[in-house]
């Protein structure tokens, strides 16, 4: 939804928070926040995820709202959005976290930071 609000000129975020329910509490501010998490870790498990997938046609942006590249990841993840889907991203959340040890979006916070 907010890649396709972006690509016609609005505001992706706003648009995909009103899309999701104009009464709902998503913000504009929530969707993005959920978008900087994707896009940080598609580009933090990259690597492994290359070895399960074909990322070719994954680019990375200097963007903080790269809307592309997520995108590809959930394209080369077979993740489509007319395709039934969540199981098949569920399976893949269990294999990264089985394979790696760690959550594939997010940090526990075991691993945070002052500055996370």
């Amino acid at each position: 939804m907010g890649l396709t609000s972006w690509q016609n000129g609005r505001c992706g975020f706003y648009d995909a928070s009103i899309c999701v329910d104009p009464e709902s509490l998503v913000t504009p501010w929530l969707v993005m926040y959920w978008h900087n998490v994707i896009v940080r870790s598609f580009r933090r498990a990259h690597a492994l995820l290359g070895r399960m997938f074909d990322l070719n046609e994954v680019r990375s942006t200097k963007s903080r709202i790269a809307w592309h590249e997520v995108k590809s990841y959930f394209w080369a993840l077979d993740c489509h959005p007319r395709r039934p889907w969540w199981h098949k991203f569920q399976a893949l959340l269990y294999r990264y976290s089985r394979n790696t040890g760690q959550f594939l979006f997010g940090k526990p916070s075991q691993q945070r930071t002052a500055t996370d």
